[in-house]
């Protein structure tokens, strides 16, 4: 008998249809349950990998088996003249009926109720690994109400973190690192809002559709793509695609070698601002500063291991300097260097005073190299304000590095908390606000704000900015300024429950003897006190003199303060307007350590920002 003809008798044809059309829809169903259930993604590839295994297996069981009223049986065994091959086959044909049905159904039900909900791709054939993102609400407390959502401008794009497609995992510092090079290049077109790093990176390993990112990064558009690199040769592909329609602008496929990197980063740039029809006013797009592909690659490491935990952190600071090893005069370089010493000194992992101490000499020579990189004064900046306590200084490094990149959410946040510490609330709030419009997932910005509207005694407010900074990272365990926010409105009883959510760290130390004191319970509050000073002074001075200034130990709270000041301590930027210190203020000392801190009521009125 033709083979053909055989394989239709032993239902081989029938059996086959039915089994790849119940694995689509099977697969199809799995995807959205185990979306539902957040499941990893290695989930749905085994099983994908048992269906496809299973088909071979599935066809040979076709044609060597065969049911019969006795039950399965090798086809060799089976009297043709006693087979039911054909009334197993009618059984067949409605089983595959039915499930083509469910799978038109199904297939119905995605085109209309999903319509315009394209997926991010890496590449055309390849889904993109969007990140987690917190679910962030579709309005944003403000001026006391809750607004409604912001008009999109037509001009704002976020750029996600390219996926790296190469075989070696650990090149995802590379991937990485060149989406968030891409990010930097945009920021700097005046006229392009462009979502800061923190709100787009956020989105990296979870599938989201187009439209949920848009609406997270108020965003009009979006740049993603992937990333293979092996040995000194690089395949990327960038895609822009346009939120509301989901329509790919423009898509581009580069081969190269790692000497032509910067190159395709100032194309790209370039593709992208033509393709969104954005007007430079005359000004070119600022191009990728150049350096050596070896020295580009580690300074690449450097940034990617740049904050964590000290581990991560040394590892950063070794590839910054064997970067520099190879290319003492990139610029970045030197700026990361100084922000990886910033981390190592403010977590306690290196010596406070020695920390701030490189991170300015390494800050110092970038900006040496290129006087124009935005990055490096917003450095000093912090580093003038926090460190040295020179406002005026930090406030002209602030207005550099706002007028080289306007749109730097690290920069306004920044420049928020030198206004914050300069009294000027109405001022932080604005660049709060601009920051977060760039940055709408930036819940440490959302928790400044808060601070700011607590001091500025609108409690109300400060309370619904805390729930969004909360509602933006909920693994948060406990916050100090909220539960301080919460002594200033005489609600102790929550002050305490919020400090004893707080890691037991000196920041739960200092808010704890203050709730037991207003709470009556002075025992309690000296043996927290105790306990901070014991294990803390020589980081939380100025914390140790809020203590004794809310009791209204007047001498006390000043001596803790000299010492935060000669020891140049890290003090929290608004400490002058603290409410917290609001006993000292008819001491004439008072006056004279504004002076000191430079924030006499002169000083500040000659400080602009």
């Amino acid at each position: 008998m033709p083979l053909f003809k055989e394989l239709r008798r032993r239902n081989v044809f029938r059996v086959t249809v039915g089994y790849v059309v119940s694995c689509w829809l099977l697969i199809q169903i799995a995807d959205v349950m185990l979306n539902v259930v957040e499941a990893p993604g290695w989930v749905l590839q085994a099983l994908f990998i048992v269906a496809a295994l299973g088909f071979p297996v599935v066809v040979f069981f076709s044609w060597a088996y065969e049911v019969t009223p006795e039950g399965i049986k090798r086809e060799a065994e089976v009297d043709r003249s006693q087979s039911i091959t054909h009334v197993t086959g009618r059984k067949l044909d409605r089983a595959i009926f039915v499930v083509l049905l469910i799978s038109l159904g199904y297939f119905i039900w995605e085109s209309r109720f999903k319509e315009g909900e394209t997926p991010i791709a890496a590449e055309t054939s390849q889904p993109a690994a969007i990140a987690n993102a917190h679910e962030a609400s579709t309005t944003e407390p403000r001026n006391g109400r809750e607004t409604a959502d912001p008009v999109i401008s037509e001009q704002s794009i976020a750029v996600l973190p390219f996926v790296n497609m190469s075989d070696d995992v650990s090149n995802e510092y590379f991937s990485d690192g060149l989406s968030e090079e891409l990010l930097n290049l945009l920021a700097q077109i005046p006229d392009l809002k462009v979502a800061a790093r923190t709100s787009s990176f956020s989105l990296k390993g979870k599938k989201l559709q187009i439209s949920e990112i848009g609406e997270l990064l108020k965003v009009a558009h979006v740049l993603e793509g992937s990333v293979r690199k092996a040995g000194n040769r690089v395949r990327i592909t960038a895609q822009l695609i346009k939120i509301d329609d989901g329509y790919h602008l423009w898509s581009e496929t580069y081969d190269r070698t790692l000497d032509d990197i910067f190159a395709i980063q100032d194309e790209i740039a370039g593709n992208v601002v033509e393709s969104m029809g954005v007007v430079l006013l005359g000004e070119a797009i600022s191009e990728a500063r150049e350096t050596d592909p070896e020295a580009y690659a580690l300074y690449l490491q450097c940034r990617y291991f740049g904050a964590g935990d000290r581990e991560q952190l040394r590892k950063g600071e070794e590839y910054c300097r064997q970067s520099l090893e190879v290319d003492p005069n990139y610029a970045p370089t030197w700026a990361s260097l100084g922000t990886v010493y910033t981390n190592l000194a403010i977590s306690g992992y290196i010596d406070f005073k020695n920390g701030y101490a490189s991170t300015l000499e390494y800050t110092r020579r970038a900006l040496e190299i290129d006087p124009d990189l935005a990055y490096a004064h917003g450095g000093l900046g912090w580093h003038a304000m926090m460190y040295e306590r020179d406002l005026q200084t930090a406030a002209e490094h602030y207005r550099i590095a706002l007028r080289l990149a306007p749109n730097d959410s690290r920069i306004l946040s920044g420049a928020a908390v030198l206004a914050e510490g300069l009294g000027r609330f109405d001022r932080a709030i604005e660049l709060a606000e601009k920051s977060l419009s760039v940055n709408p997932l930036g819940w440490v910005t959302y928790g400044n704000t808060a601070i700011v509207r607590c001091w500025a005694g609108q409690f109300e407010l400060a309370n619904a900015w805390f729930d969004k900074a909360l509602e933006l990272k909920p693994r948060e365990r406990g916050n100090p300024w909220r539960a301080k926010c919460y002594l200033l409105q005489g609600r102790p009883d929550e002050a305490l429950a919020e400090a004893n959510r707080i890691d037991p760290m000196a920041r739960q130390l200092w808010i704890l003897p203050m709730a037991y004191y207003e709470l009556g319970q002075f025992e309690a509050s000296e043996q927290a006190l105790d306990a901070l000073i014991e294990g803390h002074a020589h980081e939380a001075a100025s914390f140790i003199a809020e203590n004794f200034a809310w009791r209204g130990e007047i001498d006390r709270a000043f001596e803790w303060l000299d010492r935060a000041k000669k020891e140049k301590q890290y003090m929290w930027g608004s400490l002058v307007f603290d409410p917290a210190f609001s006993n000292l203020h008819s001491d004439p000392r008072w006056a004279d350590f504004r002076a000191e801190d430079g924030r006499s009521e002169e000083q500040i009125r000659e400080i602009d920002i």
